[in-house]
């Protein structure tokens, strides 16, 4: 069962990516209500996480063309870019944040750094 699983899951990595892609952008753009409890940093932890799935998905989508590995890396920071800017461009409701774009980096970068610990001690397949 476990094995079923986890063909699945390399079967359909690169459409799990695609959804992981557009919820990111689809959840950064709406508009969010607000709340009357807040906790300190919850929001750039919150991005920190996304931008490691989003990373995690893509690299694991292409994980057998390990060329590709840094350019994903790139367009993970990149899109993460273009989303603050589209916040603060197309919405009155949300603002870009450069402590966002922080978080979102350190979500990228931890996560090609978990990514090459993986790969060092398992061949993809």
């Amino acid at each position: 069962m476990l094995k079923h699983i986890k063909n699945l899951l390399k079967a359909s990595s690169f459409i799990i990516a695609i959804v992981v892609t557009f919820s990111i952008a689809y959840l950064s753009l709406m508009r969010i209500p607000n709340y009357s409890y807040s906790v300190s940093y919850l929001d750039k932890l919150q991005h920190l996480f996304a931008y490691f799935i989003l990373t995690i998905c893509w690299l694991f989508s292409y994980r057998k063309v390990s060329s590709r590995k840094y350019m994903i890396v790139t367009a993970c920071i990149i899109y993460g870019i273009i989303i603050e800017v589209l916040q603060s461009v197309i919405t009155d409701y949300r603002t870009g944040d450069y402590f966002d774009v922080t978080a979102n980096t350190i979500g990228v970068l931890l996560a090609l750094a978990i990514f090459n610990q993986i790969s060092k001690k398992n061949q993809f397949n």
